[in-house]
């Protein structure tokens, strides 16, 4: 069973990008999901909303970048 939080090392292996720049897309969805009320945990990120957020079941090509 998969944990329900990622770490920065697996959203930088997931989308191919630094480690750096996961953390910096890690505090913003961290930064929306406080907004929506939820509770965080600083450097790492609800694998749940990270997918919803990448967007992989629409079946179109993915950017790593967050839009926005």
């Amino acid at each position: 069973m998969e944990n329900m939080l990622m770490t920065a090392d697996e959203v930088a292996a997931e989308l191919k990008v630094s480690k750096a720049y996961a953390y910096k897309l890690i505090r913003r969805m961290n930064q929306e999901m406080k907004e929506k009320g939820y509770y965080t945990i600083s450097g790492k990120v609800n694998r749940k909303y990270f997918r919803s957020k990448i967007d992989y079941n629409e079946g179109r090509e993915q950017d790593a970048s967050i839009q926005g």
